[in-house]
């Protein structure tokens, strides 16, 4: 039964799904003219949006104006969710399938980031006005889209603009989707995150922490002699520098920021690092981890040794941030899908690996890929970040289709 009940289900998710039909027929045809003919409206969207403040943990202003446009283009249940995703339904002929479409509405800038966008011909600069302004850009043309073109869908498309992607943010919106929000509802994710004609198949995950070395600290002179947890934190740092990582799958370690410290004449009472851990493979993010704890302690008890006074330092790692790694493999009906869309459209794919909103359904064994929204980005994460409008129509034309054939 368990067999039969999969053979099943493959069969219905790759029940027409062939683009190159799709692209007969006639409202199909004119939701892709209208993505063409609607980009520069769109462009202006996503400037417009992009100069909404969406820091860190601080993304609810956005979401509130996410909010009023899923409900001015006729999305039925339009909410917030306890996290600050805002959920947004266009019915199909069923409730399912339902596919779930998103784009996140953070960005790593803290508050206070001048998030001005200008323009110098094609190009617009500002930060996050590839990562993910065009994400949420290309999710409103595809509705916009849809509705002129009175497409109707066999399943539902759920649009989702989610908080929490970036750094410490922790993937907590998609999570909180999967978990909470829309639990059991979904079956089939893609999100559309950066620029580009891309398509992550392969979930990078990673383990965060911050470090914290703590000791009762003293005068530089005449308490010399006290384990330092600067010192201990040197330790650590050097240990971790030396590790062996494999090549493939890639698996990398950072450490990013450190701080800590009174004054240069005073033993630390305290000090902390924030480290970051990534593989696609959970085995080999699982034994990194190992390695990284087995190294943060010895480095605290070789500090006490070192001076074997009473006034010992103590390490606390705390786990601040996790991402699954999953992978939806290649030859599935999903990533098919999304490489016949492309050649239908006469556009050159590549698959990639990544660490995105995707992670999650992709971990959880869900069909999940995040693409990327069109155009040219450089800059990324920096307040230098551009996007090359030239063409970026062909990237929301790839969603938009994309979309159709899954929500089916």
């Amino acid at each position: 039964m368990k067999l039969l009940s999969l053979t099943l289900c493959t069969t219905f998710l790759c029940a027409a799904q062939d683009p190159s039909a799709l692209l007969q027929d006639p409202t199909v045809k004119a939701a892709l003219e209208a993505v063409q003919r609607n980009e520069p409206k769109f462009i202006e969207e996503q400037i417009r949006i992009c100069e909404i403040p969406a820091p860190p943990f601080k993304e609810t202003e956005r979401g509130q104006e996410l909010k009023r446009l899923f409900t001015s283009l006729g999305l039925k249940n339009v909410r917030i969710d306890q996290v600050g995703n805002v959920i947004g339904v266009r019915p199909g002929q069923n409730a399912r399938p339902n596919l779930v479409f998103s784009a996140h509405l953070d960005t790593v800038f803290p508050e206070g980031t001048n998030v001005k966008v200008t323009r110098d011909g094609s190009v617009l600069k500002g930060p996050g006005i590839g990562d993910d302004c065009r994400g949420l850009a290309v999710m409103l043309a595809t509705i916009q889209a849809l509705n002129e073109a009175k497409v109707q869908t066999p399943g539902a498309i759920t649009f989702v603009a989610d908080v929490g992607e970036e750094g410490l943010g922790d993937l907590r919106g998609v999570k909180n989707l999967f978990y909470e929000s829309l639990k059991g509802q979904i079956d089939k994710f893609i999100s559309v995150d950066g620029t580009g004609l891309g398509i992550a198949h392969i979930g990078v995950g990673s383990m965060r922490y911050r470090v914290t070395f703590k000791g009762p600290g003293g005068h530089s002179f005449g308490a010399f002699g006290m384990a330092n947890p600067i010192h201990a934190m040197g330790r650590a740092i050097a240990k971790i520098g030396d590790f062996e990582v494999p090549a493939n799958p890639k698996t990398t370690f950072n450490i990013g920021r450190v701080g800590g410290g009174t004054s240069v004449n005073a033993i630390p009472f305290e000090c902390w690092m924030e480290v970051d851990m990534r593989s696609s493979d959970n085995a080999s993010l699982k034994a990194l981890d190992a390695k990284f704890n087995a190294a943060v302690r010895a480095a605290a008890d070789e500090e006490n040794h070192r001076w074997n006074s009473t006034a010992k330092v103590t390490v606390s790692p705390e786990l601040v941030g996790l991402r699954p790694p999953g992978q939806t493999a290649a030859n599935s009906p999903i990533v098919q899908t999304a490489l016949a869309v492309s050649k239908a459209l006469g556009l050159r794919e590549m698959l990639r690996e990544g660490s995105t909103d995707s992670n999650v359904p992709m971990n959880m064994n869900i069909p999940a890929i995040t693409i990327s929204g069109g155009g040219a980005g450089t800059g990324a994460h920096s307040l230098n970040e551009t996007f090359d409008t030239t063409n970026s129509w062909k990237g929301t034309q790839r969603a938009l289709l994309l979309a159709i054939a899954l929500a089916r």
